[in-house]
């Protein structure tokens, strides 16, 4: 069994049991969240795909927790006027520990 979620824009192919990766929700940390946005659901072989979601469809999961991402570098230079300017970057994120995936209700 897995399904297809949209949260924060990307989409994200989960398995029960699974912990993933997704763009930071405001949610605390233990809690529990559901996840309506569910594009293609498959259980036993047999596919949903939704129309833009399937209807009666969610992904519960556990919130584990806020990390930060690995530094990404920002390098500017202008030729030969002697610009140069280095910037780093670190993105939040929200790791969810998948529980289940409920079809029609």
């Amino acid at each position: 069994m897995y399904a297809v979620i949209e949260t924060g824009g990307q989409q994200h192919r989960v398995i029960p049991g699974e912990t993933i990766k997704v763009q930071r929700l405001a949610v605390e940390t233990g809690s529990e969240v559901s996840l309506d946005k569910v594009l293609v659901v498959s259980k036993d072989n047999a596919v949903q795909i939704g129309t833009p979601y399937v209807a009666g469809a969610a992904v519960t999961a556990e919130v584990v927790g806020d990390k930060k991402d690995a530094t990404i570098i920002v390098y500017k230079q202008k030729p030969r006027k002697g610009y140069r300017k280095l910037n780093g970057h670190r993105q939040i994120y929200t790791l969810l520990k998948i529980k289940d995936i409920v079809i029609g209700g």
